[in-house]
């Protein structure tokens, strides 16, 4: 669907500035950006998949929706969504794979992904292949969710959420074999702190093979390295119950 694709601009992790801000970026065949409809806001119209597509932007697959008034929007593929599938989103909606509803209005239990954590903003929870949270409790005018990471965490109930599990489960399992392979993706090498010189990396520097001279290792740019490095008062603590499997 042409009109749903820009071609991407390539930044190649530089900055406006040319000097590189993001490291390990670089290269990268030339890509069409899929314009995703992530906020799912076209309310009680139904829609027919027409077409099932693999995007270079992300790991999940996207399927193509035609909806009764002629629009057309690229969403996120889930498990068991196949062709001439019909989904539509809204508050009087049948629930199954595909549909997408506020979660108040989902059962403990349901599998769900593309969630909202402010209503109305769009899917930001549960986006990528294989992945998917489950509607754990509800109280209060609040969802638990628990997510593939094994945290629990709390989202409001007016928040839209659509049902199933993300599609491309295998993905996690791919082997890449080629160096260049990675290149085509805009993938550039990585190189270890320890093998590099003092300037560049804390780690770097030392005769031979020293190792990294510091009691726990840091970032490039200094910042610790391993532990946890989630700020004390972030503003969404309060919506934790359960931190993350470490």
């Amino acid at each position: 669907m042409r009109k749903l694709k820009t071609i991407k601009k390539k930044m190649s992790g530089r900055d406006a500035a040319g000097r590189v801000s993001v490291r390990h970026q670089g290269g990268q065949h030339k890509r069409f950006l899929r314009n995703v409809d992530f906020r799912r806001d076209k309310a009680d119209v139904v829609g027919k998949v027409v077409s099932l597509e693999y995007d270079p932007g992300r790991t999940a697959d996207i399927a193509l929706v035609q909806f009764a008034d002629g629009d057309k929007r690229y969403i996120l593929a889930p498990v068991g969504l196949k062709l001439n599938d019909l989904v539509s989103s809204g508050k009087d909606i049948e629930i199954k794979v595909g549909n997408t509803l506020p979660l108040e209005l989902l059962p403990v239990g349901t599998v769900v992904h593309n969630i909202e954590l402010t209503a109305g903003r769009g899917g930001q929870l549960a986006r990528s292949a294989g992945t998917s949270a489950t509607v754990a409790a509800k109280e209060g005018g609040l969802v638990q969710l628990k997510l593939p990471s094994g945290e629990i965490r709390k989202v409001r109930q007016e928040c839209f959420a659509t049902v199933g599990q993300l599609g491309n489960i295998d993905w996690k399992n791919e082997v890449f074999r080629t160096a260049g392979r990675k290149r085509r993706m805009g993938i550039r090498p990585t190189v270890r702190g320890v093998a590099q010189n003092p300037r560049s990396h804390p780690h770097g520097g030392g005769e031979g093979r020293s190792g990294i001279g510091m009691t726990t290792p840091k970032t490039f740019a200094g910042r610790p390295a391993v532990g946890n490095t989630r700020r004390p008062k972030k503003y969404s603590n309060k919506y934790i119950v359960s931190r993350r499997k470490k």
